[in-house]
C-alpha cells in the first residue's frame, strides 16, 4: 500500500477520491499527505463508514461517504485510489480526473488476483501502465464476469506489459486493444500529444 500511495504522487492541497475506504486507516495517511486538501472516502457497508468517521473526527478535511463507489460522482479530484478489484476503469472516474490527476485500479479476475493499473490524464488522453501484482477484494459494482476471463487470460500471456492507454474514443476492437470494453479501452495504443 505504501508504494501505491507514493505511486498517486500526493500533493498538499490535492482533492483526492478514496474508494473502498474501510476503516479509514489509509485514508488517514492520505490526508496527512494532501493537507490542506480534501479527502472523500467512500465504503458501501454503512457499519464500516462509520466506524471510519469515528475515527477520522479529528481530520476535519476528511468526508467519510456511505455509497457504491463505481456510481458516486465526488467532482473534479487530483487523484483517485480504487481499494477494491474491478474488471474495468469506470467511465465516472475517468472523467473526474483533472488533467495531471493519477488513479489507481486493481484489476483482477474472479479470484481477486491481478494487477494495479495506474492511469494519468493528460491532455490528449488517459496514459496507463500496470505497477505491480496484487491480490484483493471484489468491488462491488466494478465486475463484468466476461472481463474476469479476459483479464485472466491477458495477465497469462504477458501482454499487460505493453499497455499505454485507456482510450475513451469510439472505436472497433483491434489488435491494440489490451482489453476492449464499450467506450473504454485498456489499450497498447500511447496517448496523442495535443499541444
Amino acid at each position: 500500500m505504501a508504494t501505491w500511495l507514493h505511486l498517486l504522487e500526493l500533493q498538499g492541497g490535492d482533492r483526492v477520491l478514496h474508494v473502498g475506504c474501510g476503516l479509514g486507516y489509509y485514508t488517514a495517511i492520505i490526508a496527512a499527505a494532501v493537507a490542506p486538501g480534501e479527502v472523500i472516502g467512500v465504503e458501501l457497508d454503512a457499519a464500516l463508514a462509520s466506524q471510519a468517521r469515528t475515527n477520522l473526527t479529528e481530520v476535519n478535511h476528511v468526508t467519510i461517504v456511505v455509497a457504491n463507489g463505481t456510481e458516486y460522482d465526488s467532482g473534479l479530484v487530483d487523484a483517485i485510489l480504487v481499494n477494491a478489484g474491478v474488471t474495468h476503469p469506470q467511465a465516472l472516474w475517468l472523467d473526474r480526473l483533472r488533467v495531471g490527476g493519477r488513479m489507481l485500479l486493481p484489476l483482477t479476475n474472479d479470484e481477486g488476483k491481478g494487477m494495479m493499473l495506474k492511469v494519468t490524464r493528460e491532455p490528449g488522453g488517459w496514459a496507463a501502465q500496470f505497477v505491480s501484482g496484487l491480490i484483493i477484494f471484489h468491488c462491488v459494482g466494478g465486475r463484468d464476469p466476461e472481463l474476469c476471463r479476459r483479464l485472466a487470460a491477458g495477465f497469462a500471456e504477458g501482454s499487460w506489459r505493453s499497455v499505454q492507454s485507456v482510450r475513451r474514443d469510439s472505436h472497433d476492437p483491434s489488435s491494440q486493444c489490451w482489453l476492449h470494453v464499450e467506450g473504454i479501452c485498456v489499450s497498447k495504443q500511447a496517448v496523442a500529444c495535443r499541444n
